[in-house]
């Protein structure tokens, strides 16, 4: 599986954001909590999904902390170190 990661170091704390579909930060709070556990394992350290709605708009899933700091810090995806991956799990 491929798909886009920001690896991010903002004030000592080492983070993923993982770009995946708003229907997923939309759904079952049981399968965002899964995705987050995936991909924190999968990049070592804690991960925040991010999804753009059709206008733009970001969201933010994961710690509360980095989300909150992702949501009041970043105004354009673009902002973010993203890289293609290929996931050792699908």
């Amino acid at each position: 599986m491929k798909g886009q990661v920001a690896l991010v170091r903002e004030q000592g704390v080492e983070f993923a954001v993982v770009l995946v579909k708003l229907q997923l930060l939309r759904g079952a709070k049981s399968e965002k909590d899964a995705a987050v556990r995936t991909w924190s394992i999968e990049f070592g350290r804690p991960a925040v999904l991010m999804a753009q709605d059709t206008r733009g708009e970001m969201e933010f899933y994961g710690r509360r902390d980095l989300s909150q700091w992702l949501a009041n810090n970043i105004l354009d995806p673009a902002q973010l170190p993203w890289r293609e991956f290929t996931a050792k799990a699908a």
